[in-house]
């Protein structure tokens, strides 16, 4: 299993990454010091996403739905899981 991780910050109304971050703490910096409105997300370093919800059985999907979503490039490309690890950022400070 991959052990590590970047924090990707991603503007609300935008798919484009703003900041790449090794650490929370460093994010919600920034986020904070910017007012950011957005999400960070957790995601693992050399592995796909879908690879990782996979390996972590995390899918939540039918046999038969994720052979079709693997075998399509667009769906292993833009593959995003909820059980990544996300926070949402308003104004810079994290919504609860």
């Amino acid at each position: 299993m991959n052990s590590d991780f970047v924090w990707i910050f991603n503007n609300s109304m935008d798919s484009i990454s703003g900041g790449v971050f090794r650490s929370k703490d460093i994010a919600e910096k920034w986020i904070k010091e910017n007012s950011l409105n957005g999400i960070l997300t957790k995601y693992p370093l050399d592995q796909g996403v879908l690879d990782w919800a996979i390996e972590n059985d995390l899918v939540g999907m039918r046999p038969e739905t994720l052979e079709n979503v693997k075998n399509n490039p667009k769906r292993v490309g833009e593959f995003t899981s909820a059980s990544m690890e996300h926070f949402h950022y308003e104004g810079g400070e994290i919504i609860k």
